[in-house]
């Protein structure tokens, strides 16, 4: 018997088809709460500011 009450977290959901998957933002950012993205050979840092907002930046 699991004695643990928390669910486990999926780490993505596919919502149908054609439709865009959703990921947690914490499960996408990690403990350290950013993740550097690679898009057209530029890198991106995506993370969460003090305020629990997200930001996207160059």
């Amino acid at each position: 018997m699991l004695t643990d009450s928390h669910p486990p977290k999926p780490e993505a959901v596919t919502l149908g088809l054609g439709q865009a998957r959703q990921i947690d933002s914490a499960t996408l950012l990690g403990p350290k709460g950013e993740v550097l993205i690679v898009h057209q050979q530029q890198v991106y840092r995506l993370r969460i500011t003090s305020q629990g907002k997200l930001i996207l930046t160059k």
